[in-house]
């Protein structure tokens, strides 16, 4: 892809000088801050995973095939990726305290939106009100932090923010099987109004009111090219999975076209909602790159073992949520070595063996048949999950490293929605890949065998993208 001249000055080149001055908070306010953001981390993360699990009840009250809750699934990380590249344009023209209030409202109205969902669009109609939601609230909140703390604090404010959001994905599939077994699967939505309620409170009293550059305009043009061209591509994976190949293929074709004219305009505009001249940087673009193809092939793996475990296997809701638990404990347990490993191998020698570590334990999934023990079942799940935490880790971090301070937060904005994309398009992958290998025949002896085909794909695919990451520079590697 070759990147053009930018013909205007960039707005992510020079909004560090033109930030007004930042009120100095308390060490009790700053307390109090870094409590308010992480509990926002932690109630989004707990909606990305607790659905899951609930996947087979919500279906069977819906009266949909269990496949087709994909649609639930994706909107949400879909409308995430479609909304946080103007979450930083609205907290810079309205105050960070006034989107952040607006964020968790949303958020907590599409959660009761969703609890009173009677079928499945109003379901995934709720999921994309939910998604705006989030994506103005982890963006916006990530921002605050970078405004209010030092340098010296901020590693340390940063990490006590994302500890609650690590603990998010371990309860969320135990606590969606419990509330989809004893109560009801619309508890798994419902539970969010009070917290809902509670951030609203904490975010009036505690959270401050930065704004940023003002006169800025909002790139709408270039947002409805984005947005258009980001759901086509998830819309056409969705008529593929649906057995409508030639409606996906012109949707497909339309969608590519939407995005190659936006990255064409972008380079002529001067505030772009997405800006792409930081492409020209080698190791944000392979990590832009290089992530979309890793999370294509591991980004649908949360989905595919809940209807292993409960359709194919037949374990109940919780027991699916416990065999997925090892995995989150692990990710967890890979961030004390993630910093030391990146400094002794380098980014380079990390992705490539670690993609390719990662591939052979989603091909090692397809050993899984009904007889497998649990205790193996376990172990390969948290194997994952250590070597998965890494991956992320790395990916995450890779964009960032040759960024220079005032391109942080458009790198930021831009990591974050292409790795909400990448997921949401992974989940429709996957569901493609499953429909496919599954026919007509729903029975579990044929979704055992569907799951096992499906993530052979799934293992090379991954496998192959390791291969992307030879073209990491050396030094930047390092």
């Amino acid at each position: 892809m070759s990147i053009p001249p930018a013909e205007h000055p960039r707005e992510s080149d020079v909004a560090g000088a033109q930030q007004r001055p930042l009120p100095a908070l308390s060490a009790e306010e700053k307390r109090y801050l870094i409590w308010l953001i992480a509990f926002s981390f932690f109630m989004q993360m707990l909606d990305s995973t607790i659905v899951n699990t609930a996947t087979p009840s919500i279906a069977r009250a819906l009266e949909v095939n269990p496949l087709s809750l994909r649609s639930a699934l994706i909107s949400y990380v879909l409308s995430l990726a479609v909304f946080i590249p103007i979450s930083a344009w609205f907290a810079d023209r309205y105050g960070t305290r006034r989107i952040f209030g607006f964020a968790i409202a949303i958020f907590t109205l599409g959660s009761l939106a969703c609890g009173l969902a009677q079928s499945l669009w109003m379901l995934t109609a709720a999921r994309v009100v939910q998604g705006f939601g989030g994506a103005m609230m982890m963006p916006v909140g990530r921002l605050v932090l970078v405004r209010s703390f030092d340098k010296s604090e901020f590693v340390t404010a940063m990490s006590v923010a994302t500890i609650p959001g690590l603990i998010g994905p371990a309860i969320g599939p135990l606590l969606g099987g419990f509330f989809s077994m004893y109560l009801s699967w619309r508890m798994i939505f419902f539970v969010n109004i009070p917290f809902g309620i509670a951030g609203l409170w904490l975010t009036r009293r505690f959270m401050p009111d930065y704004r940023g550059p003002q006169g800025v305009p909002l790139d709408v043009m270039g947002f409805i090219l984005l947005a258009l061209g980001m759901g086509g591509f998830s819309w056409a994976l969705e008529q593929a999975a649906d057995g409508a190949p030639l409606p996906a293929l012109f949707v497909a074709v339309g969608a590519g076209a939407l995005i190659a004219f936006y990255t064409r305009r972008s380079f002529r505009v001067s505030a772009p909602i997405a800006d792409l001249s930081l492409l020209r940087i080698p190791s944000f673009r392979i990590a832009f790159t290089s992530g979309f193809a890793t999370r294509l092939g591991v980004g649908g793996m949360y989905f595919l073992l809940t209807l292993l475990f409960q359709i194919g296997f037949g374990y109940s809701a919780i027991m699916a949520g416990l065999l997925q638990l090892p995995q989150a404990l692990a990710m967890m347990l890979m961030r004390f070595f993630v910093g030391g490993i990146i400094k002794q191998y380098g980014y380079r020698q990390v992705l490539l063996i670690n993609t390719a570590l990662s591939g052979c334990l989603v091909l090692l999934f397809a050993t899984f048949t009904i007889t497998t023990p649990i205790w193996l079942i376990c172990a390969q799940v948290f194997a994952y999950g250590f070597v998965m935490s890494l991956q992320y880790s790395a990916m995450n971090t890779l964009g960032f490293i040759d960024l220079a301070p005032a391109q942080a937060s458009m790198g930021s904005s831009i990591t974050s929605a292409v790795q909400n994309l990448s997921m949401s398009l992974g989940i429709a992958f996957a569901s493609v890949l499953m429909a496919a290998f599954i026919g007509d025949t729903h029975d579990n002896v044929h979704y055992v065998d569907a799951f096992r085909a499906t993530t052979s794909v799934l293992g090379i695919v991954t496998l192959l993208s390791s291969l992307l990451f030879l073209r990491l520079p050396r030094p930047a590697a390092a």
